[in-house]
């Protein structure tokens, strides 16, 4: 043996699991880094690359990032100054760490955009000895650009190692039976502490433009086969699916969102509950756009009483739903 060679950890499998991302701050410089990254991904924007530069560039960075400071702002977790979803996907790791409890095994996050990036957080597992990573987008719905795009980082990070592990990715789990379990019972539990019977559940998903939809993105049929799943296992009240967080001018997945809170009231709609499944964490979309502009929307439009389903965030449920697809990959 070379006593001159370098000591190689090995023999221990990593677990990264992989969210959307969030600024590192709430002040303007870190918002708009935050959306430069997200919206130069050709994934999320479809369009010319040279016109989308120049539009993102002029007009987009220059005003967009107030806003999104000011909704950032609103849900800001002060106690550790660190954004919601930021502190959940750490909480999930941790808590699947300590699940799992094997010393050849370890559990790590990274996210999509934002910090810590999955190039640096794949390349300390392979410094802890991992010849073997598994990854799980926390991305319940595939799309293209969310689960592909995740893939595509870890590609492009793997690209980059002389030395590669291998690597296995797990696949999206709109219909697995635990997932579904898990959003009833969180349904179930919100309804015990409520005084008020809902009307309707509105079952709300991250949008996308409907052109990916017709080029073969199998996003919205995962996703109306989520909320058909969790109907028949809760069939007391009724669960429409929609979607939210559009942005630009091209037509997006319908019904919309923030269209339908402000139309139900006057369907006689007045009690109404909002479940968010396609996010693994809170984060600004479900407790700033849902929660407080959804809110004051169908309030002000003639509803009486709203409340928002958690996410499955750190809950027991979700970290067993996790150790469950995991369990099948690791060796």
């Amino acid at each position: 043996m070379n006593e001159d060679h370098p000591k190689i950890k090995f023999g221990k499998t990593g677990i990264l699991i992989i969210n959307l991302g969030t600024p590192d701050s709430t002040n303007w410089w870190d918002i708009r880094k935050y959306l430069k990254e997200f919206l130069s991904d050709r994934r999320v924007i479809e369009v010319n690359p040279i016109i989308w530069q120049i539009i993102l560039n002029l007009f987009i960075l220059t005003f967009r990032p107030a806003k999104t400071a000011k909704a950032y702002k609103k849900i800001w977790r002060k106690e550790n100054n660190e954004s919601p979803l930021l502190f959940f996907t750490r909480e999930q790791a941790k808590k699947l760490n300590n699940r799992i409890k094997n010393e050849r095994l370890v559990v790590d996050f990274a996210m999509r955009y934002g910090n810590p990036s999955i190039s640096s957080r794949l390349n300390k597992l392979k410094d802890d000895g991992c010849e073997h990573i598994i990854i799980l987008p926390l991305y319940p719905q595939y799309a293209a650009a969310t689960t592909a795009t995740v893939c595509d980082e870890v590609y492009r990070s793997l690209m980059n190692m002389r030395w590669q592990p291998s690597l296995q990715i797990i696949p999206h789990y709109e219909s697995e039976p635990m997932y579904i379990d898990a959003l009833v019972k969180s349904i179930e539990k919100k309804i015990k502490e409520i005084t008020w019977k809902p009307d309707l559940i509105i079952s709300s998903y991250h949008g996308i433009p409907k052109s990916y939809f017709d080029k073969g993105d199998p996003y919205q049929c995962y996703c109306q086969k989520t909320t058909r799943l969790m109907s028949e296992k809760f069939n007391k009240i009724e669960i429409k699916t929609t979607f939210q967080s559009r942005f630009g001018p091209q037509e997006w997945l319908k019904p919309y969102t923030d269209k339908t809170l402000e139309s139900l009231p006057k369907q006689g709609i007045k009690n109404l509950l909002i479940i968010c499944p396609g996010f693994a964490s809170d984060c600004v979309e479900t407790l700033e756009e849902i929660n407080m502009a959804g809110r004051e929307s169908f309030i002000k439009s003639g509803g009486k009483n709203f409340d928002l389903i958690p996410c499955l965030n750190d809950s027991s449920q979700h970290i067993d739903l996790l150790q469950h697809l995991l369990k099948r990959y690791i060796y």
